[in-house]
């Protein structure tokens, strides 16, 4: 089967569009877009990966489903589409980036220049029917996504992975801590923002590590 796929994830998860769970999958995803209205749009779907492609990743930023309002998801975590409210999650984020780092807060919810950047921004599950949260969550998007983290984490090292929320963190229990940066707190959404997110200091941490390793740092 043919996914349309930035050509170096390709071939780095070569192989795994042929499974069994990949197909199935596909196939319940295909069915779903011509029934229903889902989100990302279908040319979005892969777009963490288009933007950041294997050899430019340098963090991995972990989230669990795609925005289900209509005209929000684009296929980024966090991120939402130029002209679009900005989510009171992504909005807590820039919070802490400001808090951190000073840096203003900006006027768009779209953070596609971080993963320009080589931030993925990858959620654990690509799509969603409108409207419903986790509506496509256990159909197999789990297993192509610890795939990922698992992939990417063997090829290389001294990735940061910045980890928000315990959803994110038990997916992250594959990543070794020996060979990786793993930043974890509290999920950025309103009801546990103020348990320890605001005040994580993850983009200020994420760049003072990437600069110590001679990688550029993070233009947030």
């Amino acid at each position: 089967m043919d996914v349309k796929i930035e050509q170096s994830w390709k071939e780095l998860l070569k192989g795994e569009f042929e499974k069994d769970y990949f197909k199935t999958l596909a196939n319940f995803v295909r069915q779903e877009y011509k029934t229903k209205t889902v989100y990302p749009p279908g040319k979005d779907i892969f777009k963490a990966f288009d933007l950041c492609p294997v050899d430019n990743v340098k963090v991995i930023i972990i989230g669990q489903d795609p925005y289900h309002g209509k005209g929000q998801a684009h296929g980024l975590c966090f991120s939402v589409k130029d002209g679009i409210k900005i989510p009171p999650s992504l909005r807590n984020i820039y919070k802490e980036l400001n808090d951190d780092t000073g840096k203003q807060i900006p006027e768009t919810g779209n953070i596609e220049h971080w993963a320009k950047q080589g931030v993925l921004m990858l959620n654990a599950t690509l799509t969603v029917r409108a409207g419903q949260a986790g509506s496509h969550q256990g159909k197999g998007w789990e297993t192509f996504t610890d795939t990922v983290i698992k992939k990417i984490s063997e090829k290389k090292s001294n990735l940061v992975f910045i980890l928000w929320g315990a959803y994110a963190q038990k997916k992250g229990k594959i990543i070794n801590p020996e060979k990786h940066y793993i930043l974890k707190s509290a999920h950025p959404s309103p009801f546990s923002a103020h348990n320890g997110f605001f005040g994580n200091k993850h983009f200020s941490k994420t760049n003072k590590f990437l600069k110590s390793k001679g990688f550029e740092e993070i233009k947030w």
